[in-house]
């Protein structure tokens, strides 16, 4: 069962109670969305390009995904986001989120609208967005498209072990271009030693409230 949760900022998430853990910061739903993923991830990989393919590892309650739409719109940048998510959500369960008020109406009913369809096949939200969501486990997906950027966000490593591991980890570095960017709210030397590993310049930088560094990685150019 999932229980609506208040963070430190005023936004919501969720508790998982199987897991044992919040889908987001309990120091801030919203702002560690917004400092991982779109500052450190999209922006910095989305500089001067009119098109940027995404990888999330754990779609969740779409908040990334939503605030990434919201910045390519804004910004004319064709968007196409692959998400992979075991346990989707129901969309009831999204609503309760509350995380309407945080995009343009527009942007949230193209989601919203669109969530139950994009779990089943690719979704056009609109000319410039595509939306996927596969429901599959991250260690069975499959796929010979190469993305721009990966949003590692799944549940933490002690909560979730099995998605740290070395093996998992090289899994998601294989779906990147050359030059394309790894970034995820966790940081941990096993982490960090996994990335390089697969040819990636490692990057410590500030973490979102209540941690103190997050990891960014470039993957080598070919």
């Amino acid at each position: 069962m999932n229980i609506i949760t208040l963070t430190a900022d005023g936004s919501n998430t969720l508790y998982n109670e199987t897991i044992g853990e919040h889908y987001h910061s309990k120091h801030g739903a919203l702002q560690e969305s917004k400092h991982v993923f779109i500052e450190a991830g999209l922006k910095f990989t989305a500089a001067d390009q009119a098109e940027i393919s995404v990888l999330e590892v754990g779609f969740g309650t779409g908040l990334n995904f939503i605030l990434s739409f919201e910045y390519c719109e804004a910004n004319n940048i064709n968007l196409h986001y692959t998400s992979i998510e075991a346990f989707p959500l129901t969309s009831e369960v999204i609503e309760q989120t509350a995380y309407s008020a945080y995009v343009p109406e527009v942007i949230w009913s193209d989601f919203i609208t669109n969530y139950n369809n994009a779990l089943k096949a690719a979704q056009k939200l609109t000319p410039h967005c595509t939306l996927e969501i596969r429901h599959t486990t991250f260690a069975e997906y499959q796929n010979e498209q190469k993305f721009d950027i990966i949003y590692y966000d799944a549940f933490s490593v002690q909560h979730q072990p099995e998605m740290w591991s070395d093996e998992i980890i090289a899994h998601a570095c294989s779906f990147l271009k050359p030059g394309g960017t790894f970034v995820t709210y966790a940081i941990t030397g096993k982490l960090k030693r996994a990335v390089k590993a697969c040819g990636f310049t490692i990057e410590k930088l500030p973490g979102a409230p209540g941690k103190r560094e997050m990891l960014r990685a470039i993957k080598a150019e070919v």
